[in-house]
């Protein structure tokens, strides 16, 4: 008896769940070569690839399912997670940003897709920022907070890079906003007391400090800022 599509794209997704990844494909083949030709179905297969490390035949099959769909949002993403994973980096950007693109296009991303994107964008930072491209990582981290403005990780990342960079105020907005939602991140507090002291409030990075050392006493870095402080105010 021949089973329907259906019946086989069920078949696929349930060996996929189980990880028999070529279960999947041959399951998905045989639909293909009935001639049903459906994003979706391009998209299983080329994330069955992707995990069995065939990138090339990954990307192939998110390109079939991007032709039927060009707004296949998470066929874009993960041609992009695939393309990164090659190390064609412009690539993979060009690929989440076209995610980013229809997305806005049709309303508000998925909660587990934004975040998922969010974290891509804070790689492609961390790369930049690694070797001394300041000003594209500090716009990578922005537009992960686009996506997910509750990542304070993230947000505490890019307010590190913007202190670096010489970005002081800028670097104090961002940690003054990490700060008041979650009091209890010693290390933001801590870089919020160097940009106001560096921006010149002494005395604002004085109550920032002191209130650390209340939290965590015995902070060899809380206790140097503090020596600074009294040093300079001598």
């Amino acid at each position: 008896m021949t089973m329907s599509a259906e019946h086989l794209v069920a078949q696929a997704h349930e060996r996929f769940s189980l990880q028999d990844y070529y279960g999947a494909i041959h399951l998905l083949s045989d639909l293909v070569d009935r001639g049903c030709r459906f994003a979706d179905v391009f998209h299983l297969r080329g994330l069955s690839y992707s995990l069995l490390g065939q990138h090339e035949r990954a990307l192939e099959e998110f390109g079939a399912a991007l032709e039927l769909n060009p707004r296949y949002i998470e066929a874009h993403i993960h041609r992009g997670i695939v393309l990164g994973e090659l190390g064609r980096s412009d690539e993979a950007h060009a690929a989440f940003q076209q995610a980013v693109t229809h997305s806005e296009r049709e309303g508000e991303l998925p909660r587990h897709i934004a975040g998922r994107l969010a974290n891509q964008h804070a790689d492609l930072a961390a790369s930049y920022a690694e070797v001394g491209v300041l000003a594209v990582a500090i716009g990578q981290y922005r537009r992960a907070l686009e996506l997910c403005s509750d990542f304070h990780d993230l947000r505490y990342r890019l307010a590190r890079l913007l202190l670096e960079a010489g970005h002081v105020l800028d670097a104090r907005t961002e940690l003054e906003q990490i700060v008041a939602a979650r009091p209890n991140f010693v290390d933001a507090q801590a870089s919020l007391g160097l940009a106001r002291y560096l921006s010149g409030d002494a005395n604002g990075a004085k109550e920032v400090w002191t209130a650390c050392l209340e939290q965590r006493p015995k902070n060899a870095r809380i206790d140097a800022y503090l020596a600074m402080l009294e040093r300079t105010q001598l």
